[in-house]
């Protein structure tokens, strides 16, 4: 069959009308457009919220998140636990038999439940005093920058439901991401790179529990396609099949294109499905990036003074400062939504080695993205977030010297903290017990789901309205269990009467 009859065979294709097919495109049709104009707007959510609109002035115009995947310690990080040097190596279970704590199965066997105090030397830092190790000397020199919130919780104990909790909302899958819900929701700032993106930094612990990932935390889920992240490669080529095959040049690939888009249009027409229309703006997407792509990943601009400021390993790419300075170009440049994945944090023997050494990986990129963003103006409209699923045990997995030990998952407490986009600097919100085990301010807990309303807010969205109409709900980010934007830590909310 030579070309022209193979194309209108794919027209004729195109064009015909199966039974099916003809109730589908009627009752997406007039029967929808009736439907829409008996609706009041307000029920309409799915259709006013994807209109890339706030539903108030922003305070944030970009996100940036720092996800520590495997659960970073609080205890050896920012929860400070001075008492426990008294407690070293008393036995807790009888503790943890009281208050109902759920253990794993990797410390569920163990016959005794050792405190196990920090290696780590606390000192206070900034106006505020914060409390924060020396193993993050770069992160206390910003003291007076970050929020510190050290009362977050969350319902999962394990790494890939607490993962999905964290990043999409619910602990079951085929939901969509938060980075997704941004995209969905606020609309793009650059037409030629994606809404949300995703870097994958090395970590340089050699021995630490390196905790899977799935597609499924920056995956667009029940939303279309092209809201899901999109992952630039830090080896060779940053997104690939991005470049023209050998014999074809810029011309003859927007011819191609043109012509695979019209075939695209007349299925879409004929069969009504709207992932033909993502698969349309990805080949779009896909020939504007050819352009805008190399000049993002082009660091040859970047004055010594900024790559000192991130660290050496600025210039080394796929590691963690590479991704922070890049994390910065993609904020300037339009991305709203950049997740940076920083695995290796899952520390349950030899903690104070390999935690020591992931701290290394991210503290002064970390100090030298605040700082970057700050001197250029975008600190005040960027959101920022450092932190990992859930927290760790203060009773040591398995055996416990005076400079070695393990923590197991502990979901009940542990510390992030957030900075820009009129988040108050210098402060520490929320308490723990002397364990860092239980929180004793309870007006002060942080839900995962709390924390996900705070990231709305400072977007512009209210999370009651930001929903999508799917399997008959109208699904949103918090879900349907109580949620709060978390008003204290922010300079100013719109949504303090919620």
């Amino acid at each position: 069959m030579n070309p022209t009859d193979i194309f209108k065979t794919l027209d004729l294709h195109n064009t015909s009308l199966t039974r099916r097919q003809f109730f589908r495109r009627n009752a997406m049709g007039l029967g929808g457009a009736a439907l829409a104009s008996m609706l009041p707007e307000d029920l309409m959510g799915a259709v006013t919220s994807a209109t890339g609109t706030s539903h108030f002035a922003p305070k944030a115009k970009r996100v940036i998140y720092v996800s520590l995947i495997g659960a970073p310690s609080q205890l050896e990080m920012f929860d400070y636990k001075p008492n426990l040097q008294k407690e070293f190596k008393k036995d807790i279970k009888d503790f943890l038999v009281k208050s109902g704590q759920r253990l794993t199965g990797m410390t569920s066997g163990q016959a005794q439940f050792p405190i196990a105090p920090s290696f780590a030397k606390f000192k206070q830092h900034g106006q505020a005093g914060t409390w924060i190790s020396d193993i993050l000397p770069w992160t206390a020199k910003m003291a007076d920058d970050i929020c510190v919130i050290k009362s977050m919780h969350t319902d999962a104990i394990n790494h890939e439901p607490a993962n999905q909790l964290m990043y999409t909302g619910t602990m079951q899958a085929g939901k969509a991401s938060m980075g997704s819900w941004l995209s969905y929701g606020l609309g793009s700032l650059n037409n030629d790179l994606p809404t949300f993106c995703v870097l994958h930094a090395q970590h340089s612990s050699p021995y630490s529990n390196v905790q899977a990932i799935s597609a499924r935390l920056w995956g667009a889920g029940f939303l279309e396609g092209k809201y899901a992240g999109v992952n630039l490669r830090s080896q060779g080529d940053p997104v690939l099949y991005l470049k023209d095959a050998p014999g074809i040049d810029r011309k003859l690939r927007r011819n191609m294109l043109d012509g695979l888009s019209a075939l695209n249009e007349k299925t879409l027409a004929a069969v009504g499905d709207p992932e033909i229309q993502t698969r349309i703006q990805q080949y779009e997407m896909a020939y504007r990036m050819q352009m805008s792509v190399p000049e993002l990943t082009d660091m040859s601009k970047e004055s010594e003074e900024t790559f000192d400021l991130y660290g050496a390993d600025s210039k080394k790419p796929g590691t963690f400062a590479y991704c922070a300075l890049m994390a910065r170009r993609l904020s300037e440049r339009g991305v709203r939504f950049t997740q940076i994945f920083h695995r290796g944090w899952d520390q349950h023997g030899n903690l104070p080695r390999d935690i020591s050494s992931q701290c290394k990986d991210v503290d002064q990129a970390c100090y030298g993205l605040i700082q970057d963003l700050k001197r250029r103006g975008m600190l005040d409209d960027t959101l920022v977030i450092f932190g990992g699923e859930f927290g760790r045990t203060v009773y040591s997995q398995g055996k416990l010297t005076e400079s070695n030990y393990g923590r197991d998952h502990h979901p009940r407490a542990f510390s992030i903290w957030m900075a820009g986009a009129g988040v108050k600097g210098g402060m520490s919100y929320g308490e723990t017990d002397d364990y860092a085990f239980n929180i004793i301010t309870p007006e002060q807990k942080v839900h995962v789901r709390d924390l996900h309303a705070t990231i709305l807010e400072r977007c512009g969205m209210d999370h009651h309205k930001l929903t999508f109409k799917y399997q008959g709900l109208d699904q949103k980010l918090t879900g349907v269990e109580p949620a709060r934007v978390v008003t204290d830590i922010l300079g100013h909310s719109h949504m303090a009467k919620h």
